[in-house]
């Protein structure tokens, strides 16, 4: 029995989240009937970010069990030729037999994208928050200081949410406007709540469009309640951009 993780790649648009749900279909569900297919064995995959429905991402991990004779590395190309087209695997290789994609330190980046202009472009109709409107982007990157560190995020994590703790760490927050008026919040940290990324990106909406102050946001954080902080922003232009392994090298034989 060996272990390979995969780097998963998706657009979620078509997708009910990553979690294996009854009678929906799930990144997860479809992970699990490509291999089922490849190797004639019952496998469940087990991922590293449960993403919501309508999410993306360019590179989720998950990992899974198989006593199959396919090396590590080809499970990857045999892979993406029983998967929609939708979703493809950008890697294979053995871990630990021991290795969890959960119970590790790590590094999870996120990216939340707002297509600000007078209309939208169809091209990005799936993947980017559309907003019409006028954006403070300086008064959006002052409230962006106030989340980076250790805080209790209690306040921008939705109901539901079954946690020991409500502490999070958050190493990188960063609003760029690009040139063909999208704009990217850059999140990164050691993990996140249920929908924190999309309370922070709807709370910076609030901040951009002149509703929330930006000195009042570390108030916010501070009081816990998320009845203070702004609306949870659409899935669509929420995507995981990776997942880094710190403390922990889980490629097997290293």
């Amino acid at each position: 029995m060996k272990r390979i993780m995969l780097v998963v790649a998706y657009d979620g648009t078509n997708y009910h989240g990553w979690q294996l749900q009854p009678n929906a279909v799930t990144i997860e569900g479809v992970l699990n009937q490509a291999l089922q297919q490849l190797t004639g064995e019952t496998i469940q995959v087990t991922g590293a970010s449960r993403t919501d429905a309508g999410v993306h991402a360019l590179g989720n991990v998950a990992v899974f069990d198989t006593e199959s004779k396919i090396p590590a590395e080809k499970f990857s190309y045999a892979l993406n030729q029983r998967l929609p087209e939708d979703v493809v695997i950008q890697k294979s290789f053995a871990v630990r037999p021991d290795f969890h994609p959960r119970h590790c330190d790590c590094q999870k980046t996120y990216e939340y994208t707002i297509l600000n202009r007078t209309f939208p472009l169809p091209e990005y109709r799936n993947t980017a928050h559309f907003y019409y409107g006028a954006l403070d982007l300086d008064a959006m990157q002052k409230a962006a200081q106030a989340f980076q560190g250790e805080h209790d995020f209690a306040g921008f994590c939705s109901a539901g949410a079954q946690v020991k703790t409500t502490v999070r760490r958050i190493d990188r927050l960063e609003i760029i406007r690009e040139p063909d008026d999208r704009i990217r919040i850059m999140v990164q940290g050691n993990g996140f709540l249920y929908n924190m990324v999309r309370i922070i990106a709807g709370t910076l909406l609030e901040v951009g469009k002149g509703v929330i102050l930006p000195e009042c946001m570390a108030g916010i954080i501070a009081s816990g309640d998320r009845g203070q902080a702004g609306p949870t922003a659409p899935a669509r232009g929420l995507k995981l951009i990776g997942i880094e392994y710190l403390e922990e090298q889980p490629e097997a034989g290293r």
